[in-house]
């Protein structure tokens, strides 16, 4: 097993302060890391031993021997996640091996629980081949409710994702493809409904050909967009092209002239970055259509910072992917949301149905009131719906209650669901439970330190 790699990218953002009290925070306690498992029954007797084990759990053993599908009302499968990942392209840190990814996909896990009480796992494999990478996955599947891919590289995360939505009866969701794109489509979304544009009428750019950018501009389409320039690196990829082209980029291919950024950007009205730092210039930003929407997404540098593009182009809409701006576009605000809704109707797959449910339900959470206790969370900063204000902050607590239902509801609509709920005004307070059941448990433990 190789601990070092050649292609790593050296992370400078961390001051030495902030390095040492993350490694501080990550060893404190006699229980390194970040997740631990804990029991949900009672083992407190002997009785209780023979029920949770020999001779007891032979019953639900036969049960699930006989019909399968009684293992979610037997055992956890049915809050249970798992995060995997081989670790070759983590964000901001490049291919740093699976180990060495660990403490991130125990990050991952964290926000599960934090934000959606969904139990979830990291699972670290260690192989770059893609079939062995997908014969581990799937051999380990009947464990698991779902599966989240996280950090592998373009384009075998495509590869690997679609194979194993073939071969797997649960969801497979690789979230730097679709958390990223959800949340974006309920961005532009918003951002469209404030100028006045219709998604089917404006000119996108999508600058960034790899995993989350093919994502956003399929589930743009998916919603209605008809005029999307895929871009990457070499400039416009367009028929004909055959310097640096793949199947996916291939795919989006467009009959055009227009070779280079600066080229096709002329007349945009939105503009999405998931590329590389410093990409926008002045030119480019004064050359795209009044009301500009600029989703500069690239971390931790984005393609242009927000408070230039303000100054050359003061009706510009802006997101980035940073917490120090407005309008952050976080996973946060879909993976956790996604899964619990997918999860709650025993879900076979995670389809376009429910990406989309999600991103409108987001969407539509924006345009609602912000309670004081949100805007106490982010330093008493006055939200409401406009131009600062586009997507919702990843710590409101409606989330839950309005992501996963929809999602849930277009998997029983899109006939992916194998278990109906009957009430859901019902579910959705169950939703507000679970969340504030998740945050006392964490509560407690940040007494303990």
């Amino acid at each position: 097993m190789s601990l070092r790699r050649k292609d790593v990218i050296m992370n400078d953002d961390l001051d030495s302060t902030t390095k040492q009290e993350a490694l501080k925070y990550h060893s404190r306690g006699g229980n390194p890391g970040k997740i631990s498992i804990l029991p949900t029954k009672p083992l407190s007797t002997q009785y209780d031993l023979s029920l949770a084990y020999s001779p007891g759990v032979a019953a639900p053993c036969l049960e699930i021997a006989k019909n399968p599908e009684v293992v979610y009302d037997y055992t956890a499968k049915s809050n249970f996640v798992a995060v995997i990942s081989n670790g070759t392209a983590v964000l901001g840190l490049g291919n740093i091996g699976p180990l060495a990814a660990k403490p991130v996909m125990e990050g991952k896990a964290v926000l599960f629980k934090r934000f959606a009480d969904v139990d979830a796992v990291d699972i670290e494999v260690d192989t770059e081949n893609i079939e062995d990478f997908i014969n581990a996955v799937r051999y380990l599947g009947p464990s698991w409710g779902g599966i989240n891919l996280e950090d592998i590289r373009s384009p075998d995360c495509f590869i690997i994702e679609k194979r194993l939505n073939e071969l797997m009866d649960i969801p497979v969701f690789h979230d730097d493809q679709h958390g990223t794109a959800v949340v974006v489509a309920a961005g532009i979304e918003n951002a469209l409904d404030i100028v006045g544009k219709k998604l089917e009428d404006v000119k996108i750019i999508m600058n960034g050909a790899g995993a989350a950018g093919i994502a956003c501009l399929e589930i743009l389409k998916s919603m209605g967009a008809k005029n999307i320039v895929l871009c990457d690196k070499q400039g416009v990829i367009y028929k004909g092209r055959n310097e640096d082209m793949n199947e996916w980029k291939g795919k989006y291919a467009i009959d055009t002239s227009e070779r280079s950024l600066l080229d096709t950007i002329k007349g945009a009205d939105v503009f999405i970055g998931l590329s590389a730092k410093d990409v926008l210039n002045e030119e480019m930003l004064k050359s795209m259509s009044k009301d500009p929407i600029i989703f500069a997404l690239a971390n931790p540098d984005p393609e242009v910072r927000p408070e230039f593009a303000k100054s050359v182009r003061p009706d510009a809409i802006i997101a980035t992917g940073r917490s120090d701006y407005n309008n952050q576009v976080n996973n946060v605000m879909g993976f956790p949301y996604i899964f619990r809704g997918a999860l709650d109707v025993h879900a076979t797959t995670i389809n376009d149905e429910m990406k989309i449910a999600a991103a409108d339900a987001i969407a539509k959470l924006a345009r609602e009131p912000v309670s004081d206790e949100i805007s106490a969370v982010y330093g008493g900063r006055k939200m409401s719906y406009g131009r600062e204000y586009i997507i919702p902050t990843p710590f409101d607590p409606r989330l839950i209650s309005i992501v996963s239902p929809a999602v849930a509801k277009a998997a029983v609509y899109s006939g992916v669901a194998r278990r109906a709920i009957q009430d859901w005004s019902k579910y959705e307070n169950q939703l507000k439970s679970r969340l504030a059941s998740a945050l006392n448990t964490l509560n407690l433990l940040s007494s303990q330190y």
